[in-house]
């Protein structure tokens, strides 16, 4: 019988590698998931590998379709929206409501009627995954394609659409388990509004950072950047608004805290539970409607 096998783990980078040596790939908003056929049944596992077979039912149906005695697939599960691109706020409901929406983006192939492919080359793998996904009309599971472009230009293909970044991948590397260096992850940043609620000035680097919510959740902190004369005036506006206690409850905080109703603009890495390389931009003007 089949196991799981512990996924490929993409290093986080600030930027794609450059050079012909790597092939370039969308990175899906969802979740990490295998698929495992074998003897005409399929069984899904989470990144951790939890048994989800039950939740995505409808794409274990549709994998029991491939032309194959065994295969282990390696993916993501994501909702897509109207563009075809990822949905994560509504995801978890779509699992649990309509998981007949959500579709398994296939981007390597680990084993196939007998044979351990994670010896071959990352193109020979996903050579044989595209060809082995033609078998089946599966509308719910899709093959992730590559750019035809530098690392560069891919993520500026993406950064322009709105999507989480791209997964970039050392030609002619072998499926490792584990923190890879042959995998790297190159994640956009998105400007949303967050609900500002204190000023943590506790920072070892002697750097203020702002701490966020969102409905009612701490969210993380950002950065304080501001150019000299934009700081100031953040400071005066800190100032004139304290509060001696925080709206949400942040043990071990000893933070300047912000009353409700403040608002502020974040840069930050898409993707994300809780903000990663977030900085803060400003003060969200107040609504007037």
């Amino acid at each position: 019988m089949l196991k799981f096998i512990k996924p490929c783990v993409p290093t986080l980078v600030d930027a794609p590698p450059d050079g012909s040596e790597w092939i370039h790939e969308i990175k899906y908003d969802g979740y990490r998931t295998q698929l495992i056929v074998e003897d005409g049944k399929a069984r899904i596992y989470s990144r951790r590998g939890l048994d989800w077979t039950s939740d995505y039912h409808p794409i274990a149906a549709s994998a029991e379709t491939l032309r194959c005695s065994s295969a282990i697939i390696d993916g993501e599960v994501y909702l897509p929206d109207h563009r075809g691109a990822a949905d994560f706020h509504n995801l978890r409901r779509a699992i649990t409501r309509t998981p007949e929406r959500l579709v398994f983006m296939a981007f390597d192939l680990l084993h196939l009627d007998g044979d351990d492919w994670r010896v071959q080359p990352v193109e020979e793998r996903r050579d044989r995954l595209q060809k082995l996904l033609k078998t089946c009309s599966c509308t719910n599971i899709w093959f992730s394609p590559t750019f035809e472009m530098t690392g560069a230009e891919a993520f500026t293909a993406v950064e322009k659409l709105g999507l989480e970044g791209i997964v970039s991948k050392r030609k002619g590397s072998r499926y490792r388990s584990g923190d890879s260096r042959d995998w790297f992850k190159t994640k956009t940043f998105a400007i949303e509004t967050f609900d500002l609620i204190g000023v943590d000035r506790t920072d070892k680097r002697g750097i203020p950072e702002v701490l966020l919510a969102q409905d009612g959740v701490y969210s993380g902190k950002a950065m304080l950047s501001l150019p000299a004369g934009q700081r100031d005036e953040f400071w005066k506006f800190v100032q004139t608004h304290a509060t001696p206690r925080s709206t949400i409850k942040l043990p071990g905080k000893n933070a300047t805290w912000l009353p409700s109703g403040i608002r502020a603009r974040v840069k930050h890495l898409r993707g994300e539970k809780q903000l990663r390389h977030a900085s803060f931009v400003g003060i969200e003007p107040p609504s007037h409607d």
